[in-house]
């Protein structure tokens, strides 16, 4: 038996758990018409085959028709999920894993043109500021419904083969009753005392229970500490807390500080890079102590020396790693086997959550696997026959072809110009929030040390250096340098620096800045923040609606927390139309898309961010020497098939670019690349 605190096993009521990890309630956003289908369910065998203790699945399903998920969840009010929950339940159970999932109505926490279009509702007469719709309220036959309708979808689940369900208790439509700054109701559940605030929730409790029984494991996710003026103190949560553990009906408490209704305020409860990490730990052990529950908690907990620590001190039952999994599934696997230093990072970049409140599917920024299970391996086969492969560049892409076609037994060499690793991640990392990032790369690079990859730095490859070398298979991954030409117009702009010119340090800003963006992503906040810190008075530019907006929600939180208190603003529906000399300053010309308006004005330095342009000419270099001629057959990639594209009968080798060697896109996409094409060398 192992000493290790976190490979203990916990008994929860009749239910043995064969360590103290778990993976919170999440919806990576991959049902199928509201179903959890294959998907959905390979992802989380995925984890319970590494050996995570506990999947709490879905984040939140929905109980009722008017809940509409706002992006893609499970529908718990459907008859028609019962096998689908008992598939996902089987592919869990299969490999030693319990599994839970988590039920709500959403409230206020949702609009009212998804679904069937029927009105939200909710104990509070405003609007969640993140949603935007004004809710209804509730009467007392919408309460009695939403009571069934939680009992109805408990009673699902257990017929589904769940081990237990939970309660979604913070932001959504039971917490709306019990926090004070969210109960505008009069009467048996108005705001008037705590015991009135609780009864919907105790109300709904108590029919899931007539329903499904003592024995079936129910627990609540709750915030206890709803740090805002007016709102659940820590004082009043430490009473909700022993109130709940006073019912006998609640078999264990997952505890949340914060609330959600805003940006800022989802940010704070779940942290992103830069911030702290496991913020809420002593807290959550607080409650556990006073209440004596089985406690549970996540909040950027991103490491097993956090997670090891929260078990051993105390201060929680089961420990949440739900972010870490996505970078990782196979954390307690490498754990139980003594490989901690093998595990892939979670760099805190939260692209997994910042796409599903886009719409999008949930996807980790360097593990592009996950939420792929069943087209892409989280564990490299070895090919049948060994290849010499050559990768030119070092940044994500480049060292994510190396280190599969290392793990595949390819004999793999590397040139990289640069004297270290990284690319446009090394750069991303001067940021002093962002400096986490950088462990995309240092994790790979790792994994090529631990597999002989041979390396080339400050070494500008040129075509004779890659054929010298004979090679099987040749991958460009030099990526891009940044775009410096305007929307639609011909020429580098000869009076404007690059985005990146500001992050690395190489220009110095001064006085008025113009940094006019039109990619929406990161370095023009980047490059913001630089100069604002610099002192330097800021304008950021878009011809867009909307400023930023591939940085997405939690990411532009630290960005405007840093640039609120700074003279910087923002201007949005504005398109750069030319920079010339001035004397000492600039003299722009500025329109808008909307109209033939435009204006002239002054400024001391314009930044430009809009992409990068492929750095290509080595790959056109080596095309006509290629049996390929660079050719990616689309069909054979997306089955995972190898490439078998013969253009050219002399060619020795084949060859293949990735990354922004083709177009400028993000980190997952030149990591996607390279994973999907090299699996299949």
């Amino acid at each position: 038996m192992s000493t290790d605190p976190l490979l203990q096993p916990y008994q929860l009521k009749h239910l043995t758990l064969r360590n103290r990890i778990m993976t919170t309630s999440h919806e990576p956003a991959y049902p199928e018409e509201g179903m959890p289908k294959e998907r959905y369910a390979a992802y989380h065998a995925e984890r319970a085959k590494a050996g995570v203790a506990l999947a709490m699945t879905a984040g939140s399903a929905a109980v009722s028709r008017d809940s509409p998920p706002v992006f893609n969840n499970i529908l718990a009010y459907k008859d028609e999920v019962v096998p689908w929950i008992q598939n996902l339940t089987d592919s869990v159970h299969e490999h030693g894993c319990a599994v839970m999932i988590q039920l709500t109505h959403l409230g206020r926490r949702t609009t009212w043109d998804k679904g069937n279009w029927l009105p939200s509702v909710s104990s509070s007469k405003h609007r969640e500021p993140a949603h935007h719709a004004f809710p209804k309220l509730l009467e007392d036959w919408d309460i009695d419904r939403i009571i069934n309708d939680f009992a109805d979808a408990a009673e699902r689940m257990k017929a589904g083969g769940m081990d237990g369900i939970e309660l979604q208790v913070y932001g959504h439509l039971l917490d709306q009753f019990w926090s004070p700054l969210t109960n505008d109701l009069v009467g048996p559940y108005g705001a008037d005392t705590l015991e009135n605030r609780m009864r919907f929730p105790m109300d709904v409790v108590e029919a899931i229970r007539k329903r499904v029984g003592s024995e079936f494991i129910v627990g609540m996710r709750y915030t206890a500490d709803e740090a805002q003026k007016g709102g659940i103190t820590p004082k009043e949560g430490l009473e909700i807390s022993k109130r709940l553990a006073a019912t006998g009906q609640i078999d264990f408490l997952n505890v949340i500080r914060g609330r959600v209704h805003t940006d800022p305020a989802m940010t704070d409860v779940i942290p992103v890079q830069g911030m702290t990490s496991a913020p809420h730990l002593d807290f959550a052990g607080e409650l556990r102590k006073a209440t004596g529950m089985p406690t549970f908690h996540a909040a950027r907990i991103p490491d097993v020396a956090t997670a090891r620590h929260a078990v051993q001190a105390g201060l929680l039952d089961l420990v949440g790693m739900t972010r870490a999994h996505m970078a990782d599934p196979h954390i307690v696997r490498k754990i139980i086997e003594g490989r901690e230093d093998d595990i892939r990072p979670c760099v805190g970049a939260t692209y997994c959550l910042d796409r599903i409140y886009q719409a999008g599917d949930a996807l980790c920024i360097h593990n592009a696997a996950t939420g792929r299970e069943l087209t892409m391996p989280h564990d490299i086969p070895v090919a049948a026959t060994k290849k010499k492969i050559v990768v030119i560049g070092a940044g994500p892409a480049g060292l994510e072809a190396a280190r599969v076609a290392a793990e595949r037994g390819h004999d793999v060499t590397v040139f990289e110009a640069a004297p270290e690793a990284g690319g446009q991640v090394r750069l991303t990392a001067r940021s002093h929030r962002r400096r986490e990032m950088i462990g995309i790369i240092a994790w790979r690079m790792a994994q090529c040390a631990a597999r002989d990859v041979t390396f080339h730095f400050n070494t500008w490859a040129e075509a004779e250096n890659v054929t010298a070398l004979n090679p099987d298979v040749v991958i460009v991954a030099t990526g891009g340098l940044p775009n410096m030409e305007l929307f639609e117009q011909k020429g580098e702009q000869a009076n404007v620096v690059s985005a990146w010119d500001i992050i690395s340090g190489d220009v110095k800003p001064t006085g008025k800045v113009l940094i006019y963006d039109e990619s929406g992503d990161h370095p023009a906040l980047q490059a913001a923040e630089v100069a604002a810190n610099a002192g330097a008075t800021v304008e950021v530019m878009t011809p867009d609606r909307t400023f930023s907006p591939n940085v997405m929600a939690m990411n532009l939180v630290p960005y405007m927390r840093a640039l609120q208190d700074k003279d910087v603003t923002f201007t949005v529906t504005r398109r750069l139309l030319d920079v010339s000399r001035s004397g000492n300053k600039l003299a722009v010309t500025i329109g808008t898309d909307y109209s033939d308006h435009s204006y002239d004005t002054e400024v001391d330095q314009v930044v430009v961010n809009y992409g990068t342009l492929p750095l290509d000419e080595l790959y056109f270099d080596l095309k006509p020497m290629s049996s390929n001629a660079g050719e990616v057959d689309y069909d054979a990639l997306i089955a995972g098939k190898p490439q078998s594209a013969n253009r050219n009968e002399n060619g020795s080798f084949q060859l293949f670019r990735i990354g922004d060697a083709v177009s400028a896109r993000n980190t997952h996409a030149a990591i996607y690349d390279a994973l999907r094409l090299v699996k299949d060398i």
